[in-house]
């Protein structure tokens, strides 16, 4: 039985996931992502690299981090996950500029516990100042364990290119038109994208228009104005693609929601 459930306090949203069938397109966060295998063993693309995290593995993923997922085998798959905003995570560990994981996995138990201390509270709706400061024992243990500044930055144009898919999400991809702009070919583009990001152009346009369709979920609590202004045909388009991404429907987010 798969099943994906998230809850959300102090900016962090935490997610208890069970999955035996269910695979994760590949696809990338905007946040950073860290969690927890609690059994079985997490099977996943991570650029370009397979990973697998045993029980007890701490799963690290940068933003816009591209990869897929599913349990390795038909014994199924247990885990938490933390999604953290990075200006968030920057505030916490008094950073300016962006700071990068340097392993995918790691198997630490003091890192692994406040992980777990974190999502547990966030799951079951304690106080957000008690989130504040588990958040922050947390971030303690990373910075012990994990955290580089030195990282592969955007190149100008790569920059451009998503900033102008961020600013017609509720259109469709116009990719003749992005191309004209940086006076790129269409097949030099798409090329050049997917080398730097992992993902294709069109994979990393739907995310955002799905990461969008998240955080107006959130916000206004109605699904319906997330599908129209984030281009989607209906509620139906959105809640497969929301699935792809996220385990769970649009409508069963929404639901999940404090």
């Amino acid at each position: 039985m798969d099943k994906f459930i998230y809850k959300k306090s102090a900016g962090i949203t935490a997610l208890s996931a069970s999955m035996t069938d269910f695979t994760y397109k590949k696809h990338s966060h905007k946040e950073y992502a860290i969690g927890v295998t609690l059994r079985g063993i997490q099977h996943y693309n991570l650029d370009g690299s397979l990973q697998l995290s045993y029980q007890n593995g701490v799963m690290l993923f940068n933003p816009e981090q591209a990869h897929d997922g599913r349990a390795h085998d038909e014994t199924g798959l247990d885990y938490v996950m933390l999604y953290i905003e990075p200006q968030l995570l920057l505030e916490v560990i008094e950073k300016k500029d962006i700071v990068r994981f340097l392993n995918p996995i790691v198997y630490d138990n003091r890192l692994e516990q406040r992980i777990l201390n974190l999502s547990n509270a966030i799951l079951s709706g304690k106080d957000e100042a008690l989130c504040s400061e588990l958040l922050l024992s947390l971030t303690d243990s990373l910075i012990q364990t994990n955290l580089s500044t030195d990282y592969k930055k955007d190149n100008v144009l790569i920059r451009k290119a998503k900033d102008m898919f961020h600013t017609n999400l509720e259109n469709v991809l116009k990719l003749d038109e992005i191309c004209k702009e940086l006076n790129l070919s269409k097949f030099k583009f798409i090329r050049s994208f997917k080398a730097h990001t992992g993902i294709s152009p069109y994979q990393y346009f739907l995310n955002c228009k799905i990461e969008r369709a998240k955080q107006l979920i959130e916000k206004k609590r109605d699904i319906y104005s997330a599908v129209a202004e984030c281009g989607f045909v209906d509620l139906t388009h959105l809640n497969k693609h929301f699935k792809s991404v996220y385990g769970t429907t649009a409508f069963e987010y929404m639901s999940h929601l404090n």
